[in-house]
Formats: structure tokens, C-alpha cells, sequence
């Protein structure tokens, strides 16, 4: 058994020495690189990998989590600032369902489920109801805050007001909020995500104005302004910034309207173009009440009913006065009365009913239109026109863009029809070289030519690297082969004649094989060779 371990040890040993020493250092850094593989392979899917479940946590919260998971002989990690949570990735799912369902985590807040447990067994007094109801609307508004996007923790006190028999100021009757928050890190909260902070709380406490309610952020101090319905300065400010960036997407687009037709005619990066504008947000609504004929000719409507009476009478007429006479109470000279003579009488009455057109009307106007526009153009003076052709063109350029502003200002109450100078003085077309393009265009080329040039040096640089690696290596191997060559020694003699068999040349071949290996091996090669 141990000659034959010999044996491989001795082979193990040749085979070893028939390298040269680059495969030595080859085969050396092979098995090292698979070892270390081996190794670094195992433990990575041996290692535990643990996920974040918790995070966000204050101090009553983590003790109550990793209390919870010792009792489930469940592993976990605590974060060096104690607020975030790991367990093993394939218990994450089934500890969060079973935290969540304990109700463990309470971000230090207590909600409504705190009414489910009475502190006493003959109830609760009217004081004890009221706190209790107070921390727990504070709570769950708080839980609220926090499942918004970005919101890190939330700290809320409300104040309700007090109830009373009497009748008693109408301020004193609503309640009061103040919010301290704090965001997560990089995060920003838009005007939209603060209007709905706003209404969150406004709708969560019964009787709350959104004016009774102050939103802090924790980070600066700076306090959060609401754009929404009672917000008070905020409703403003909001509709300042809507205003001035719909005035700014106005100009933009006339802007690139101009830029973009004045390009095709001119040739691109040619012409730039500066565009100021006012724009009337009044937004206007206009109601009227209009009767109008239905018969436009005889200005009359349509008759929806008429009535017509008539009457007539024939008889014998009356006395027109007393009996005539001349006594204290009659009159002197007065006529008397007379009964004979017959009388008759006619009366005719018509009415007619007409109905007209009532029209009423509500008008909206639009929102804003354009009340003052100004556009100043700046042209690259093409070299292959001549002044006067330059001059006509900008001529031509300058009507197209009066016809431009007077479409735009048609809205504004003002004709500009027949007022050429005040449409003239709201356009500039100038005729200048650009400042910049000559250096731009000087410095682009330099920049190309740079590159070119560096482009070409590092061509030359590595082929010339190439060619004297080249060289090197040729020469290192011409060496290696000069160094490989067998030194010239003087090899052994044997005296074959003497022999007289082949069994005494084995065993001599052997002998020399074991004690002077190198000298066999170069004795091998010298035969090879004459052969």
C-alpha cells in the first residue's frame, strides 16, 4: 500500500516537474480560483437572507414586535437606530399578517379599538369618555397622515369644542386642528398632496374648518398653505401661480409657432424669437332676459286667445230732471223735465291675448383672453442675400407677424383694423449677425479638429505600443526556448556491447532511471533525436 502511494507520489512529482513555470502558475491559480468559489458559493446559499418587515417604528412598537417574535422562535435583526425590523424572507409574509393582526404596531397613537376594553367594570365616566375620545381621534387622524405617499410620521392635537345648553358664539362652536409632520427624506409635497392633507382632517373631525386647521412641517418649521375652499390667503396664491404659468405656456407656444414657421423660411438655429404677453383672467357670466315679436314684420306675437263683446239697447227715454216749477228750492229759468221722445245705445268691447318669444340667457365667458402681445424677432441676415433683398424679406416677415398679433388681440375691445402704427409698435424684426455664432461655430470646428487630432495620436500611439509588444514578446519567447534548450552534459555510458541481454539493459535503464532521473531523461532525448 505505501509503495504504491509512493509510486503515485513519484509520478505526481514528474508529472509536476514536466511544467514549465507559466503552466505551474496557471494550474495554481485555477484550483485557487476554484476553491475560492467553492467557498464563497456555499455560504451565500447557506447564509440566512433576511428581509425588512418593520420599519418606522418607535420604541414601544420594536419591544412589543420582537417580544412577540422570541414567543414565536422566529429570528430577526434590529436596526442600529431601532426603528426597522428584518425576519428571514420566507417568514416575512406570515409575521406581518400575525404582527397586524395583534394590533402591536400603534406608531405610538391609540384609535377607536380602544373602546373595545373598558378600564372599569362599571363603565366609564363622562371625563374618562371624553379623554379616551380625544386621544382616539387624534390616533387614527394620525394613522391616517401617515398612510399618505411620502409622509414619514404625523403628530396631531384637536381641540373639540364644548357643549353647551346656552347659546354661544358661532367661533366658539367649530373645532381646531394643529398637524405636525414629517416627510420622508428627498421628498417634497406638491401643492395637490397639501390640499388633500387639508381635507383629510377637515373631513375626519366633525365641525372642523379647513381655516381652523395649521399643517407645520416638522423638517424646517415652515407652514403648509392650503389652495383649497377656505384655505384662506392660499385659495389666492394658488390661483396666482395657475395664472402665471398659463401665461407662460401662452408665450411658449407662440414662441415655437413662430420659431418653427420662421425656421423653414429661414434655415434652422437662423432666427430666435421673444414673445411677452398680458392676459385678462377675468372671467365673466352675463345673464339677460329678451322678449322678441314672433312676427318680425308687424312686430307683433302670436294670438293665443281673444274675447269680443257687444251691446246694444232701444227703448223710450226718462225725465231728465224733476218737476219744473218756480218754488224756493227750484231753479230760476231751469228746464223741466220731459217724458216723451225713445233713446238707443251701443257697446262694443274686444280683447286679444298675444304670446312672444321670451329668451333667457346665461353667457360664461372665457376665462381669460389675450389683452396685450408684443413679439420681437431676431434674424441671422442671410450673406447671400443684398440689403435690399434682406430689407424687403423682413418687411414681409414683419406683416406676417402684425397679422399674428392682430388675430390674437381680436378679443380685447380694441380695433386695430385701421390703426397700422399701434399693431406696428407691438412688432420688432431685426437684422442682425449673432454674437455667439461665429465663436460657436469656431469653437465647434477647434473642437472637432482637437478631437481629430487626439484621435490620430492615440492611433499612432497604439500602433507603435503594438509593435514594440510585439517585438518583446517575440524576443522573451526566442529567450524561453534558448533557456529550455538542455544544457550539454555529459551523459552516461553504457556499455551495451558487454550486455549480452535484454534483461540487463532494462534493469541498467532502470537503475540509472532511479538515481540520476534528469541524466535519463536528457539520455532519452539524444536517442530520440539520432533517431
Amino acid at each position: 500500500m505505501n509503495e504504491r502511494i509512493l509510486q503515485y507520489r513519484d509520478k505526481l512529482v514528474q508529472y509536476w516537474k514536466n511544467f514549465n513555470k507559466n503552466q505551474k502558475i496557471l494550474l495554481i491559480s485555477t484550483l485557487a480560483f476554484i476553491i475560492i468559489a467553492i467557498v464563497v458559493l456555499t455560504i451565500q446559499f447557506t447564509k440566512t437572507e433576511y428581509e425588512v418587515a418593520f420599519q418606522n417604528l418607535d420604541a414601544t412598537d420594536s419591544a412589543a414586535v420582537m417580544q412577540y417574535l422570541d414567543g414565536q422562535k422566529i429570528s430577526y435583526q434590529l436596526s442600529q437606530d431601532g426603528t426597522t425590523i428584518s425576519v428571514p424572507k420566507e417568514s416575512a409574509a406570515r409575521a406581518k399578517v400575525a404582527v397586524g393582526s395583534q394590533g402591536l404596531i400603534q406608531n405610538g397613537t391609540i384609535g377607536f379599538s380602544e373602546f373595545n376594553t373598558s378600564s372599569s367594570a362599571i363603565g366609564m365616566t363622562d371625563n374618562e369618555f371624553n379623554i379616551k375620545y380625544r386621544n382616539a381621534l387624534n390616533g387614527e387622524v394620525s394613522q391616517l397622515l401617515r398612510n399618505m405617499n411620502g409622509v414619514q410620521n404625523a403628530k396631531v392635537l384637536i381641540n373639540l369644542p364644548q357643549e353647551s345648553l346656552f347659546a354661544t358664539d358661532q367661533n366658539q362652536d367649530t373645532a381646531s386642528a394643529s398637524v405636525v409632520m414629517q416627510f420622508k427624506p428627498g421628498f417634497r409635497a406638491s401643492q395637490e398632496a397639501v390640499d388633500g392633507y387639508f381635507n383629510l382632517v377637515h373631513t375626519a373631525v366633525p365641525r372642523l374648518p379647513i381655516d381652523n386647521i395649521t399643517i407645520t412641517d416638522g423638517t424646517d418649521g415652515s407652514e403648509l398653505v392650503a389652495t383649497v375652499k377656505g384655505g384662506g390667503s392660499g385659495n389666492l396664491i394658488g390661483a396666482v401661480q395657475d395664472n402665471m404659468a398659463l401665461q407662460k405656456k401662452y408665450e411658449s407656444d407662440v414662441e415655437n409657432n413662430v420659431r418653427q414657421f420662421l425656421s423653414r423660411l429661414l434655415g434652422p438655429d437662423k432666427v430666435n424669437v421673444l414673445v411677452t404677453s398680458t392676459l385678462n383672467f377675468d372671467q365673466r357670466t352675463t345673464k339677460e332676459d329678451r322678449v322678441e315679436p314672433v312676427d318680425t314684420e308687424n312686430m307683433q306675437g302670436i294670438a293665443i286667445s281673444a274675447q269680443k263683446i257687444q251691446e246694444s239697447y232701444t227703448g223710450t227715454s226718462s225725465p231728465d230732471s224733476g218737476t219744473a216749477g218756480t218754488g224756493s228750492t227750484d231753479t230760476p229759468t231751469y228746464p223741466g223735465g220731459s217724458s216723451s221722445g225713445n233713446t238707443s245705445s251701443e257697446k262694443s268691447q274686444s280683447t286679444i291675448n298675444y304670446e312672444v318669444n321670451r329668451i333667457h340667457n346665461e353667457i360664461a365667458a372665457s376665462p381669460y383672453h389675450v389683452q396685450d402681445l408684443s413679439i420681437n424677432v431676431l434674424i441671422d441676415p442671410n450673406t447671400a442675400l443684398s440689403t435690399d433683398q434682406q430689407t424687403a424679406l423682413n418687411t414681409q416677415i414683419q406683416t406676417m407677424l402684425q397679422n399674428l398679433v392682430r388675430t390674437s388681440l381680436a378679443e380685447n375691445g380694441i380695433d386695430y383694423t385701421n390703426n397700422a402704427t399701434a399693431i406696428q409698435g407691438k412688432v420688432s424684426v431685426i437684422s442682425q449677425p449673432f454674437a455667439s455664432n461665429d465663436s460657436s461655430n469656431g469653437g465647434f470646428l477647434a473642437s472637432n479638429w482637437q478631437w481629430i487630432a487626439g484621435v490620430a495620436a492615440a492611433l499612432v500611439i497604439g500602433i507603435i505600443a503594438l509593435v514594440v509588444y510585439r517585438r518583446r514578446k517575440q524576443q522573451a519567447e526566442e529567450m524561453e526556448e534558448d533557456i529550455m534548450l538542455p544544457p550539454v552534459t555529459e551523459l552516461p555510458s553504457i556499455s551495451l556491447e558487454n550486455l549480452t541481454n535484454d534483461s540487463q539493459v532494462r534493469k541498467q535503464l532502470e537503475s540509472l532511471a532511479k538515481k540520476k532521473p534528469d541524466e535519463f531523461v536528457n539520455l532519452l532525448r539524444t536517442w530520440l533525436a539520432d533517431e
